[in-house]
């Protein structure tokens, strides 16, 4: 069995979903599995060894042109390949915080729409190489490519394969009339799909009521972290009480919410710091440099710690300093990567009751979790931690041991297999 596991590349930012479908992979050739990862838009960046290929198909710069001008739906494959380049994609990232919500919008559309939409020249390119790799199976990065099942099936004969990866945020906030156009489409598309592949059972479910997906179809394979990193679990001094926040910062992952928190916790006397890891985009500058004028506003600015992007080593350390860790996003989490790594590392975790965080915190008992609603709710949590190093240590040390047996690449990887055998299976049996 050959799997064709396409992967949506986030231009230059680290991606979660760009990260974990690098480590599937990486863990199933480790295993010996036949197994291809196809970049889609840009090269992937991932803090591990990136096992993708490197051409990438639907290139970030090609789909916009032939998007917005007719020209270049027509140009030879010689100047397709040139805007192909490898360090123009990966600047792609850079621009997309400038395009504009409509130009999002059509573009979406346009790929939902496959061969009926603007973008026939790639998705012809897409399935002659697909067609010389001969896949078994093909697996498709999320609901936003699902235009380009059924030509798939098509033209390969294959079963397709979707992940559900956390698209309702950037669907939903689609501006109108493009937001219900990709919607329509995503419905008359949804049984072009053999499986939807969800991260974690809330996003599976959530997802099929949302997008009206068929829930026999709905199926999940867990997250999965490589452990080997993890083998020392965090020691940090037990003095000053170190936060840790690693996400992309912007306002939906909620750091201004862990910063009044922190503000919160020095205003009534502890002793603690706030450290801050993640990219930053040039969208989001001035809502981080707000956050931090707010922090000197109080007084505590000597007290953070902004430590930026960091690679695989210096996430490792990162998370090893800290005695607690929230990301307490705004929306909804289809997935939450980061909470695993952190309970990997030891350090128990104070996260909304929402989205994802509730099954994963029950499943591995290595965090907190409170009312969102609540604005003293993170404060509150944080305080139980410090107040209680014995609760800290349990936590830590139970989330750690869950992780570590039951969200391992070795585990996502099995299970996922699984999911394409019984597929397979069925295809066959059906044919």
């Amino acid at each position: 069995m050959k799997i064709a596991y396409l992967v949506a590349g986030a231009g230059d930012m680290y991606c979660g979903s760009c990260m974990r479908d690098n480590r599937l992979a990486a863990r199933l050739m480790a295993q010996g599995r036949d197994i291809v990862l196809l970049p889609l838009y840009t090269p992937i960046r991932t803090d591990e060894t990136d096992v993708s290929r490197h051409d990438v198909h639907f290139g970030g710069i090609n789909v916009y042109l032939q998007e917005r001008w007719s020209l270049f739906r027509h140009t030879p494959r010689f100047i397709d390949r040139i805007l192909d380049w490898t360090v123009l994609l990966r600047r792609v990232g850079r621009l997309a915080a400038s395009t504009s919500a409509k130009q999002l919008g059509t573009l979406t559309v346009s790929v939902l729409d496959g061969p009926r939409g603007h973008l026939r020249k790639e998705l012809d390119r897409l399935l002659r190489d697909l067609g010389t790799l001969a896949p078994s199976i093909v697996h498709l990065p999320n609901l936003m490519f699902l235009g380009i099942a059924a030509p798939i099936r098509e033209a390969l004969g294959v079963p397709v394969v979707c992940s559900l990866a956390g698209e309702d945020i950037f669907l939903d906030a689609l501006v109108e009339p493009y937001r219900m156009r990709a919607l329509e489409r995503i419905r008359r598309c949804a049984r072009d799909v053999d499986a939807y592949l969800a991260p974690t059972e809330y996003y599976g479910a959530y997802a099929a009521r949302h997008f009206h997906l068929p829930d026999e179809r709905v199926t999940f394979a867990c997250m999965g972290i490589s452990p080997y990193e993890f083998e020392v679990p965090a020691h940090p001094p037990q003095e000053p009480f170190t936060i840790g926040y690693l996400a992309r910062i912007c306002p939906q992952k909620g750091l201004h919410r862990l910063a009044e928190a922190f503000i919160r916790l020095r205003q009534s006397g502890r002793l603690c710091r706030l450290r801050i890891a993640g990219y930053l985009g040039a969208a989001d500058r001035k809502y981080f440099d707000g956050l931090l004028a707010q922090v000197r506003k109080a007084g505590f600015g000597a007290d953070v710690d902004v430590v930026g992007e960091v690679d695989r080593h210096q996430k490792i350390e990162f998370l090893k300093s800290l005695h607690a860790f929230s990301v307490p996003a705004t929306y909804a989490e289809a997935k939450g990567f980061y909470v695993l790594e952190a309970m990997a590392a030891g350090i128990p975790v104070v996260q909304p009751e929402h989205g994802s965080f509730p099954e994963l915190i029950e499943a591995t008992g290595g965090g907190l979790l409170y009312d969102p609603e609540d604005d003293a709710g993170l404060h509150d949590g944080l305080t139980r931690l410090m107040d209680d190093p014995m609760l800290r240590l349990r936590l830590g040390e139970e989330g750690r041991t869950s992780v570590l047996n039951s969200f391992t690449d070795d585990v996502m990887a099995e299970q996922t297999w699984a999911v394409y055998e019984e597929i397979l299976q069925e295809a066959t049996v059906a044919a």
